[in-house]
């Protein structure tokens, strides 16, 4: 499926309906650039629109409320209406069990358009990774989620930002189990997921990568640790004589305070920590998470719920609007490359 004018179909979930998610979703689809570059559909509920319009003061606009996809509106903000839920147990700030459920009311049922194909890409709105579990939903977080629902064995979470992108090899795991991760065959799927997503989905045709230790001083020649000399550096190397343009591993300290990583595509930390705290003290309000390797477009904010604040019109909404913008050129990208192929 996809609009008349040929835009992107970009469903959107709302996430916890207590934190932030509905207040940047509401500010960021206000922005009269969004309907110019695609058609966004909310998976949600009206009544929590309507009930965050007033606590936050926002000018009010048409959403075009549909029960089905096939009905929404290209040239409107459409809202698919997909909860159980008649009277929405909305508190901001507060964490319930109601929307939790919610939450993944509205994953679910924008995953089901996805993998149809009658959206293009999903934005997801931040979620609480406890209050959503479930039978339904027994995952760390999206990236796991959505691996699962793909099919798939792999993926890799990736910050996106004008200034870096940083991938994750190892992503919502306890530090504990890190060291256990890295392995020779697992640098070769990770690394080559981040070169084919770079290619593929943000069409740079001969992507450098900058690879992460995972000790500090990336090991010091081994007194430090030994996984950078025995598996690290070895598997870069053999992927070097391949024709990658792999480099590393250096030390993560260095590497970001003396800014190398301008000088690469992307670069691939070992942990979530060590790649996502310079991340966000770099780029945090134009920062966007994606999914790589998915055979769908999946992007998010790089925030979470915000709990504190929730409520209170103070959320900033520009990470979620650059997702949906990294979400309409991935999309753009892909089609590119699929007719080249052709």
């Amino acid at each position: 499926m996809s609009s008349e004018d040929n835009k992107p179909i970009i469903g959107i979930t709302m996430g916890d309906y207590n934190g932030v998610g509905t207040e940047v979703i509401l500010k960021a689809l206000a922005n009269k650039r969004i309907l110019q570059v695609c058609t966004p559909v909310i998976y949600g509920s009206m009544t929590i629109i309507s009930k965050y319009r007033k606590i936050l003061n926002l000018d009010s606009w048409y959403i075009n409320q549909v029960n089905r996809i096939t009905q929404i509106s290209f040239k409107k903000t459409n809202l698919v209406h997909c909860t159980s839920q008649k009277n929405p147990n909305i508190v901001p700030g507060m964490v319930n069990e109601d929307a939790g459920k919610f939450a993944l009311e509205s994953i679910v049922a924008a995953t089901k358009d996805l993998k149809q194909g009658l959206i293009d890409a999903v934005v997801t709105a931040p979620i609480n990774k406890n209050n959503i579990q479930s039978p339904d939903f027994n995952f760390p977080g999206h990236t796991e989620y959505f691996t699962k629902e793909a099919g798939i064995n792999e993926s890799l979470m990736m910050m996106v930002a004008p200034s870096m992108k940083v991938g994750v090899f190892t992503g919502h795991i306890p530090l504990s189990e890190v060291s256990n991760q890295i392995t020779r065959d697992k640098i070769f799927t990770k690394v080559n997921l981040l070169l084919n997503t770079l290619k593929k989905d943000f069409n740079i045709q001969k992507p450098k990568i900058a690879v992460l230790g995972l000790n500090p001083h990336a090991g010091e020649e081994g007194m430090l640790g030994n996984e950078e000399q025995q598996i690290i550096k070895p598997a870069l190397i053999e992927m070097k004589k391949k024709g990658s343009l792999v480099f590393g591993p250096y030390p993560a300290d260095g590497f970001f305070g003396t800014h190398d990583y301008r000088k690469f595509d992307a670069v691939l930390a070992m942990y979530h920590d060590q790649g996502l705290v310079p991340f966000k003290t770099l780029a945090f309000e134009q920062g966007v998470n994606y999914t790589c390797g998915l055979p769908f477009v999946r992007t998010s904010p790089d925030h979470g719920t915000a709990y504190k604040i929730a409520g209170k019109n103070l959320a900033d909404e520009s990470s979620f609007r650059e997702a949906i913008f990294v979400a309409c050129d991935i999309v753009k990208n892909r089609k590119f490359h699929q007719k080249e192929a052709e």
